[in-house]
């Protein structure tokens, strides 16, 4: 009997015309049969909320080996977490601050350090200057550790990814319905957003491809704050609920009413604790889902975040607020016992924005044994952005709280500024990592991508999308069965 002639499925690469990848909306969508109910996202109820552990969720390794054999995205803690970024374990010498406005304008800043007699000077030079999108930005985030990418999210529903070291646009990242609200890198090689469309998405770095779609909100997402562990990340939206997603396995893991809509959720540098901020009410949670504190400040509150101590131990909550001051909070190793303020950042003539922190080197001074220290930089609606260093701050609550005025400040001449980031900037010649492993760490990260790519197009993008999709499809009714085992080889789209 003759064999009958069955014909295989092209791989992906002769679908694609052997070309390079681009951004853009890589995701392909699966068909979804007739009949089938879209998944949907259990929460688990308050009881079970308390047992989940974020600094030790352990992975089961049978599980592990189970979803490798299946092909699906291997967003493991070793990827999110501090595994990865331990190939860079010296502090910045110089550093960049990247601020977004109303007016679309995309600024980037150079700060370096410099000793003058026995004290240090600070400084910060304009590196460029230009309209990022056709829309205010809202968002903009840079990969920690020494990463080279910068991404800005808009009301023009784009993400845009940048490279820093080239100072070139890379593309754009159109997977949203909605403007993008948030941008967090959790580490050098994965980027999350989320977006008034009410979904969260978790993108890898080295291709550009979306690894989880985490849908569960119903509304817009305003903030979301990934765990130091990498494992999990927490997100409040306008639907007054807080969720906690599973980024290992790329589904939501629980979720609780707050009675409120959380306008920003953070992380404590350890991760022992969080916080939501709404309008000017901080409410500090333990990992158990307990309220241990409410704070109310006396202004309408942008931006919170947590600091180590520079010295000394314990944490810092910085909130940045409308009444034109950064307030300094320190937050007691004793859990129970209240975050008080203990000094004020001044010099804004409007309200304060938002606010972000950096660890950098110091240069040596003879006689002194400082090395390093933790700048916080703030933006303001007066268009100025001020550098403060976190070391003046006083171990002790005093009747009067100091004030501290800026380090060192830039003005952009009127812009209103929205958001901003501090990305690391050149690390000290002494403590340099060998070639060996910065090849390896920049191959992980896509950073060994061709030099001479071009910027990319969005025509030719769309193009080269359609006429995969036609060849694809003449192929889906004779090989359906192999063409699921291809697809669950590729990532999976939740």
């Amino acid at each position: 009997m003759p064999v009958p002639h069955t014909r295989k499925a092209p791989s992906k690469a002769a679908l694609a015309g052997n070309k390079k990848p681009r951004l853009g909306n890589t995701e392909r969508s699966k068909p979804v049969r007739k009949g089938t109910p879209p998944p949907k996202l259990r929460s688990k109820p308050k009881s079970e909320l308390h047992a989940v552990s974020f600094a030790a969720k352990a992975e089961d390794p049978a599980t592990t080996r189970r979803r490798d054999t299946k092909g699906k995205a291997k967003a493991t803690s070793a990827q999110l977490g501090a595994a990865e970024d331990s190939t860079t374990t010296t502090l910045p010498s110089t550093f960049k601050v990247i601020a977004g406005s109303y007016e679309k304008l995309l600024y980037g800043l150079e700060g370096s350090v410099s000793v003058e007699g026995t004290s240090y000077k600070f400084s910060l030079k304009p590196l460029f200057i230009f309209p990022a999108h056709i829309s205010y930005l809202k968002a903009v985030a840079a990969s920690p550790n020494g990463g080279k990418w910068l991404a800005t999210g808009s009301t023009d529903e784009i993400i845009k990814v940048w490279d820093l070291r080239r100072r070139k646009e890379i593309g754009g990242l159109m997977h949203h319905e909605g403007s993008i609200t948030h941008l967090e890198f959790p580490s050098r090689s994965h980027l999350l957003s989320a977006s008034e469309d009410g979904s969260l998405c978790l993108f890898h770095a080295r291709d550009w491809t979306v690894l989880r779609t985490l849908k569960g909100h119903k509304g817009r997402v305003n903030s979301v704050a990934v765990h130091p562990s990498g494992k999990v990340a927490l997100s409040v939206g306008k639907d007054r609920t807080l969720r906690m997603w599973d980024l290992m396995r790329g589904k939501g893991s629980a979720s609780t009413k707050l009675g409120k809509e959380g306008e920003l959720v953070r992380w404590s540098t350890d991760g022992s604790l969080f916080v939501v901020q709404t309008q000017s009410t901080m409410d500090i949670y333990s990992t158990d889902m307990s309220l241990l504190h409410t704070i109310n400040h006396p202004s309408r509150l942008h931006d919170v975040k947590f600091c180590r101590r520079v010295d000394g131990e314990g944490e810092l909550l910085l909130a940045a607020a409308e009444n034109k001051k950064l307030t300094i909070y320190d937050v007691p190793a004793d859990k129970a016992k209240m975050p008080t303020p203990v000094a004020y950042m001044v010099g804004h003539t409007n309200r304060v924005k938002a606010v972000d922190t950096l660890k950098i080197a110091l240069p040596v001074i003879p006689g002194t044994s400082r090395s390093w220290t933790t700048v916080a930089s703030t933006i303001s609606s007066d268009g100025r952005v001020r550098l403060y260093d976190l070391s003046v701050v006083p171990l002790e609550v005093s009747s009067e709280l100091p004030e501290f005025s800026p380090i060192v400040e830039y003005d952009s001449k009127g812009s209103r500024l929205t958001c901003i980031a501090l990305a690391d900037g050149d690390t000290a010649p002494a403590a340099t990592i060998g070639k060996r492993k910065r090849e390896k760490a920049d191959e992980e990260t896509g950073a060994d991508e061709d030099d001479e790519q071009d910027e990319w197009n969005p025509s030719n993008q769309r193009e080269d999308e359609e006429a995969s999709e036609d060849e694809t499809s003449e192929l889906e009714g004779e090989q359906e069965a192999e063409e699921e085992n291809v697809e669950e080889e590729d990532v999976e789209e939740v």
